[in-house]
C-alpha cells in the first residue's frame, strides 16, 4: 500500500517571457516541436520559475533581462508529460535590445512581432489562448490564474 504522498503532484513548471510592442507580442520559432512559442522554456530542479524565465531569455535571445511582474499562472496538464504549470512574465519592453537579440540558430531560428489578433496563424489553441490572457493581464493590474489556457469558470 503506498503513502498518501503517492498522490501528490508533480508537476513540470516552465515559464515564459512576454516582450509587448503595442498590440503585438514577441514570437520564437523553434527548430522542433510546435514551432511558434514565447521565448522560455522547463524550470530546473532547484530553480525559480523567474529565475529560469530570465535565464532562458539569456540563452534564447542573448539578452539579460529581469521579469517585472508575473502575468498568467497556467495548469496546463498535458497527456503524455502529465501535470504541468506554466508561467508568464513581464519582461518589460525591449527597446533598443531589440536590436541586440543573437538567436542560437539550434534552438530558435527566428524572432516575429505577431499582432495579437493573428496569434492563431501561429500557435496552437492553448498557448493562442494563455498569450491573449497574459496580453490581457500586461494591461491590467493583477496576474490571472488559468487552467488550460482559459480563466477557471465556477463549477
Amino acid at each position: 500500500m503506498g503513502s498518501p504522498a503517492d498522490k501528490f503532484a508533480t508537476p513540470r513548471l516552465a515559464a515564459g517571457a512576454l516582450f509587448v510592442n503595442a498590440d503585438k507580442i514577441l514570437l520564437v520559432r523553434k527548430t522542433y516541436g510546435n514551432r511558434w512559442d514565447i521565448p522560455g522554456g522547463y524550470v530546473d530542479i532547484g530553480e525559480s520559475p523567474a529565475d529560469a524565465c530570465e535565464r532562458e531569455v539569456r540563452e534564447e535571445l542573448g539578452l539579460t533581462r529581469s521579469i517585472q511582474r508575473l502575468l498568467v499562472h497556467d495548469w496546463a496538464p498535458n497527456g503524455a508529460e502529465g501535470d504541468k504549470i506554466l508561467y508568464v512574465f513581464d519582461c518589460g519592453g525591449l527597446g533598443e535590445d531589440e536590436q541586440r537579440i543573437q538567436l542560437d540558430q539550434v534552438e530558435l531560428d527566428k524572432v516575429e512581432w505577431v499582432a495579437v489578433s493573428r496569434l492563431g496563424d501561429f500557435v496552437i489553441p492553448r498557448l493562442e489562448r494563455r498569450l491573449t490572457e497574459a496580453f490581457q493581464a500586461h494591461g491590467g493590474v493583477a496576474p490571472v490564474y488559468l487552467e488550460h489556457g482559459q480563466p477557471r469558470t465556477g463549477r
